[in-house]
Protein backbone atom coordinates (compact mmCIF):
# COMPACT_ATOMS: atom_id res chain seq x y z
CA UNK A 1 0.00 0.00 0.00
CA UNK A 2 1.49 3.25 -1.27
CA UNK A 3 -0.07 6.52 -0.61
CA UNK A 4 0.82 9.34 -3.00
CA UNK A 5 2.22 13.31 -1.91
CA UNK A 6 -1.23 14.73 -1.57
CA UNK A 7 -2.59 12.19 0.74
CA UNK A 8 0.34 12.07 2.83
CA UNK A 9 0.38 16.05 2.95
CA UNK A 10 -3.37 15.67 4.18
CA UNK A 11 -2.76 13.30 6.76
CA UNK A 12 -0.04 15.43 8.29
CA UNK A 13 -2.27 18.43 8.30
CA UNK A 14 -5.00 16.48 10.16
CA UNK A 15 -1.89 15.27 12.80
CA UNK A 16 -0.80 19.05 13.36
CA UNK A 17 -4.74 20.57 13.72
CA UNK A 18 -5.09 17.21 16.33
CA UNK A 19 -1.88 18.47 18.02
CA UNK A 20 -3.00 22.03 18.23
CA UNK A 21 -6.24 20.99 19.66
CA UNK A 22 -4.62 19.23 22.14
CA UNK A 23 -2.18 21.93 23.52
CA UNK A 24 -4.93 24.67 23.34
CA UNK A 25 -7.01 22.28 26.15
CA UNK A 26 -3.83 21.32 27.83
CA UNK A 27 -3.93 25.51 28.23
CA UNK A 28 -7.34 25.61 28.69
CA UNK A 29 -7.36 23.11 31.35
CA UNK A 30 -4.83 24.67 33.29
CA UNK A 31 -6.11 27.83 32.74
CA UNK A 32 -9.42 27.15 34.31
CA UNK A 33 -7.94 26.21 37.33
CA UNK A 34 -6.39 29.58 37.72
CA UNK A 35 -9.05 31.79 36.93
CA UNK A 36 -10.85 29.84 39.39
CA UNK A 37 -8.72 30.40 42.24
CA UNK A 38 -8.55 33.69 41.40
CA UNK A 39 -11.85 34.01 41.04
CA UNK A 40 -12.64 32.94 44.67
CA UNK A 41 -9.84 35.19 46.47
CA UNK A 42 -11.16 38.28 44.61
CA UNK A 43 -14.51 37.95 45.46
CA UNK A 44 -13.06 37.25 48.51
CA UNK A 45 -11.17 40.27 49.02
CA UNK A 46 -13.54 42.25 46.95
CA UNK A 47 -16.33 41.28 49.84
CA UNK A 48 -13.52 41.93 52.87
CA UNK A 49 -13.26 45.43 51.39
CA UNK A 50 -17.06 46.06 51.94
CA UNK A 51 -17.16 44.93 54.68
CA UNK A 52 -14.14 46.47 56.51
CA UNK A 53 -13.05 48.89 53.91
CA UNK A 54 -10.15 50.38 56.82
CA UNK A 55 -8.31 46.96 56.10
CA UNK A 56 -8.73 46.71 52.46
CA UNK A 57 -5.03 46.81 51.76
CA UNK A 58 -4.10 44.08 54.22
CA UNK A 59 -6.64 42.00 53.02
CA UNK A 60 -5.49 42.56 49.38
CA UNK A 61 -1.69 42.16 49.63
CA UNK A 62 -3.31 38.59 51.27
CA UNK A 63 -5.38 37.93 48.89
CA UNK A 64 -2.28 38.54 46.06
CA UNK A 65 -0.10 36.30 48.08
CA UNK A 66 -2.78 33.30 47.92
CA UNK A 67 -3.59 34.18 44.69
CA UNK A 68 0.12 34.03 43.62
CA UNK A 69 1.23 30.98 44.97
CA UNK A 70 -2.30 28.80 44.33
CA UNK A 71 -1.02 30.23 40.74
CA UNK A 72 2.56 28.86 40.93
CA UNK A 73 0.60 25.52 42.74
CA UNK A 74 -1.34 24.91 39.80
CA UNK A 75 1.19 25.24 36.71
CA UNK A 76 3.96 23.59 38.68
CA UNK A 77 1.62 20.57 39.21
CA UNK A 78 0.29 20.86 35.98
CA UNK A 79 3.35 21.19 34.26
CA UNK A 80 6.11 19.10 36.12
CA UNK A 81 9.14 21.02 37.69
CA UNK A 82 9.84 22.76 34.44
CA UNK A 83 6.25 24.78 34.05
CA UNK A 84 7.11 27.39 36.85
CA UNK A 85 9.96 29.43 35.17
CA UNK A 86 11.84 32.15 36.25
CA UNK A 87 9.86 33.89 33.72
CA UNK A 88 6.31 33.55 34.90
CA UNK A 89 8.15 34.85 38.90
CA UNK A 90 9.08 37.68 36.98
CA UNK A 91 6.10 37.95 34.72
CA UNK A 92 4.33 38.43 38.52
CA UNK A 93 6.50 40.67 39.78
CA UNK A 94 6.20 42.96 36.37
CA UNK A 95 2.34 43.33 36.54
CA UNK A 96 2.33 44.11 40.41
CA UNK A 97 5.34 46.79 39.85
CA UNK A 98 3.47 48.60 36.56
CA UNK A 99 0.36 48.39 38.64
CA UNK A 100 2.01 49.75 41.87
CA UNK A 101 4.20 52.22 39.79
CA UNK A 102 0.69 53.89 38.19
CA UNK A 103 -1.79 53.27 41.22
CA UNK A 104 0.27 54.27 44.55
CA UNK A 105 3.24 56.64 42.78
CA UNK A 106 2.13 58.25 39.67
CA UNK A 107 -2.21 58.04 39.82
CA UNK A 108 -2.90 58.55 43.21
CA UNK A 109 -6.01 56.48 42.88
CA UNK A 110 -8.21 56.59 45.67
CA UNK A 111 -10.06 53.52 46.59
CA UNK A 112 -12.81 53.24 44.30
CA UNK A 113 -10.25 54.01 41.56
CA UNK A 114 -8.03 51.49 42.85
CA UNK A 115 -10.58 49.20 42.46
CA UNK A 116 -11.48 49.29 39.19
CA UNK A 117 -7.66 49.96 37.87
CA UNK A 118 -6.40 46.25 39.40
CA UNK A 119 -9.06 44.06 37.85
CA UNK A 120 -8.83 45.98 34.55
CA UNK A 121 -4.96 45.73 34.58
CA UNK A 122 -4.91 42.33 35.18
CA UNK A 123 -7.97 41.31 32.86
CA UNK A 124 -5.71 43.36 30.17
CA UNK A 125 -3.25 40.65 30.34
CA UNK A 126 -5.83 38.11 29.89
CA UNK A 127 -6.95 40.06 26.55
CA UNK A 128 -3.09 40.02 25.74
CA UNK A 129 -2.38 36.49 25.95
CA UNK A 130 -5.29 35.73 24.17
CA UNK A 131 -3.29 36.63 21.04
CA UNK A 132 -0.92 33.43 21.86
CA UNK A 133 -3.36 31.16 24.05
CA UNK A 134 -6.82 31.45 22.17
CA UNK A 135 -9.24 33.67 21.64
CA UNK A 136 -11.64 33.23 24.76
CA UNK A 137 -8.88 34.80 26.56
CA UNK A 138 -9.61 37.93 24.85
CA UNK A 139 -13.25 37.89 25.08
CA UNK A 140 -12.91 37.13 28.93
CA UNK A 141 -10.18 39.82 28.98
CA UNK A 142 -12.48 42.72 27.00
CA UNK A 143 -15.58 41.69 28.14
CA UNK A 144 -15.06 41.73 32.11
CA UNK A 145 -13.10 44.27 31.76
CA UNK A 146 -16.62 46.63 30.32
CA UNK A 147 -18.19 45.38 33.27
CA UNK A 148 -15.88 46.93 35.64
CA UNK A 149 -15.76 50.21 34.06
CA UNK A 150 -19.89 50.00 33.63
CA UNK A 151 -19.73 49.15 37.38
CA UNK A 152 -17.54 51.71 37.81
CA UNK A 153 -20.10 54.55 37.03
CA UNK A 154 -22.97 52.79 37.98
CA UNK A 155 -22.47 50.30 40.85
CA UNK A 156 -22.85 53.10 43.22
CA UNK A 157 -21.67 52.17 47.26
CA UNK A 158 -21.99 48.83 46.58
CA UNK A 159 -19.22 48.87 43.92
CA UNK A 160 -17.25 46.19 45.80
CA UNK A 161 -19.98 44.06 46.02
CA UNK A 162 -20.20 44.33 41.94
CA UNK A 163 -16.94 43.86 41.37
CA UNK A 164 -17.20 40.46 43.68
CA UNK A 165 -19.99 39.03 41.28
CA UNK A 166 -18.84 40.59 38.10
CA UNK A 167 -14.75 40.22 38.29
CA UNK A 168 -14.93 37.10 40.76
CA UNK A 169 -17.45 35.41 39.58
CA UNK A 170 -16.73 36.28 35.88
CA UNK A 171 -13.46 34.56 36.26
CA UNK A 172 -14.88 31.40 38.23
CA UNK A 173 -17.71 31.47 34.81
CA UNK A 174 -14.79 31.88 32.80
CA UNK A 175 -12.73 28.75 34.93
CA UNK A 176 -15.80 26.53 34.39
CA UNK A 177 -16.88 27.35 30.90
CA UNK A 178 -12.78 26.79 29.49
CA UNK A 179 -13.36 23.08 31.20
CA UNK A 180 -15.23 22.39 28.72
CA UNK A 181 -13.74 23.67 25.88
Amino acid sequence: MTIDRSEADAMLADIEAITRRVKQSSVYRTSSLVLILWGLVVAAGNVAGFFDGRWAGYSWVAVDLIGVIGTIAILGRAGGSGAVSGRLIAGFALFFAFGFAWSQLLGRFGPRELDAFWPSLFLFGYALAGLWLGRAFTLLGVGLTALVLAGYFWAGEAFDLYLAAVNGGGLILSGLWMRRA
